[in-house]
């Protein structure tokens, strides 16, 4: 699945399943059900959870806490817009 593929199941009710926490965190976060969207990241403990977890923060307007889950994953902390992040952390994940 591409970029746009993706972008095209935020029509449906529900992210799949196979695609694992991270991915669906990005799903519900694009939903605007940030509480969901964070639960999912929180849960996942590799860099993958950490990275979406520091743009769950970010896009809450927590730099600090951001900050800290961008060291987690091991990623600079992000300049770009929210949009494009989202968009970055997501065509990277997609399998």
């Amino acid at each position: 699945m591409d970029l746009e593929a993706f972008k095209a199941t935020l029509a449906e009710a529900e992210p799949l399943e196979e695609w694992g926490r991270p991915l669906q965190a990005l799903w519900w976060a694009a939903q605007g059900n940030w509480d969901r969207a964070h639960r999912l990241a929180q849960a996942e403990p590799g860099p993958d959870g950490a990275w979406v977890h520091a743009y769950l923060h970010r896009l809450e307007g927590d730099l600090g806490n951001a900050s800290y889950w961008y060291r987690r994953a091991a990623r600079p902390v992000s300049q770009a817009k929210l949009e494009k992040e989202w968009e970055a952390i997501a065509a990277e994940l997609l399998p």
